[in-house]
């Protein structure tokens, strides 16, 4: 676990007490588009993430976003903000996984959080636009 993460983690949920840190990945082999981490302060991320993104003052990785997300939001809500952050036509599913299950869509973020936060403070979250792991 960084250090500096945990760091961070704190940090964000000391500044932002309503929200959820949350870090989005692609799933390694799938052919669904990146996050456009341009104007990301248009959905539920804030400016000062994007700006220490862009700064390199972070270590995620390359199709990877870093999400304040509010904690009354629901996981069903939060996979609409990324379905619209990778530009993905309606006819094409996406999945997004915590620790390799699908999350109940009708689950707030908040508890989702509870259960699955990594020991960093951040809670990880997987897309693919198929369901890579088979646990429906």
């Amino acid at each position: 676990m960084s250090e500096r993460r945990k760091a961070e983690s704190g940090r964000i949920r000391e500044k932002y007490a309503d929200r959820i840190p949350v870090i989005v990945e692609k799933a390694e082999r799938s052919d669904i588009p990146d996050i456009d981490k341009k104007n990301m302060t248009t959905d539920v991320a804030f400016a000062y993430v994007e700006m220490e993104l862009s700064a390199g003052n972070f270590d995620v990785g390359y199709c990877a976003a870093i999400y304040l997300v509010p904690a009354d939001l629901t996981v069903g809500q939060f996979v609409y903000v990324v379905r619209k952050r990778i530009n993905l036509s309606a006819e094409k599913a996406i999945f997004v996984f915590v620790k390799n299950t699908l999350p109940p869509t009708a689950a707030l973020m908040s508890a989702i959080y509870k259960e699955n936060k990594d020991e960093d403070g951040f809670l990880y979250m997987t897309y693919s636009g198929e369901n890579t792991f088979g646990s429906i």
